[in-house]
């Protein structure tokens, strides 16, 4: 009963993550998300509570595969960015989702803990490597790790005209970019 249980949670995270990239938390709805999983409602309310849950749930394990895929080398912000910019690039439902979590959650503070837990200990990871002399300092550690993030996703983010304009950039060309503004940011 507990593999059907696991496979059941699986599905219907899977499902969720799927829902909540195309439609937000707002516009996601919880019957579509359980006939995709082959479930139904009270399974998300008993597994997750309601439907913010689900989306915490959700949001949990992108952070989860963030930091295992990701992690952070504070004395390397450039090759760390470019290793958030390859894991968006490599699951653009991840990139609707952070996207999603940014608009529908601004203002909200420590609904994930894992997001909070994490982005505290990069904070600190690039406090160390300031304190010894391994980056500069000219910006203070939250603030370069919010350039570092958001220069990241910065392909995600733009608007269509600009996005139109740079079609003809390659996956690498991007990278490159986006590690080269970080790598400028540290320049003194």
């Amino acid at each position: 009963m507990a593999g059907d249980a696991d496979a059941t949670r699986r599905r219907l995270l899977d499902a969720a993550a799927k829902e909540f990239a195309e439609y937000g938390i707002a516009g996601a709805r919880v019957d579509r998300i359980a006939a995709a999983a082959k479930s139904n409602k009270a399974q998300i309310y008993h597994y997750f509570t309601n439907k913010d849950g689900l989306f915490d749930a959700v949001l949990n394990e992108l952070a989860e595969d963030i930091l295992r895929e990701a992690p952070i080398d504070a004395t390397d912000l450039p090759e760390y960015a470019g290793r958030l910019f390859d894991r968006m690039a490599d699951n653009p439902t991840a990139a609707r989702l952070s996207n999603w979590y940014r608009l529908e959650r601004a203002g909200v503070t420590e609904t994930v803990p894992i997001v909070v837990a994490s982005t505290r200990d990069k904070i600190a990871a690039i406090d160390r490597a300031q304190r010894d002399g391994a980056i500069p300092t000219h910006f203070a550690p939250v603030d370069l790790m919010a350039l570092v993030v958001h220069l990241s996703s910065l392909w995600d983010l733009v608007t269509p005209e600009v996005g139109d304009l740079t079609s003809d950039h390659t996956r690498a060309h991007r990278r490159k970019i986006v590690t080269d503004a970080v790598a400028a940011l540290l320049r003194t």
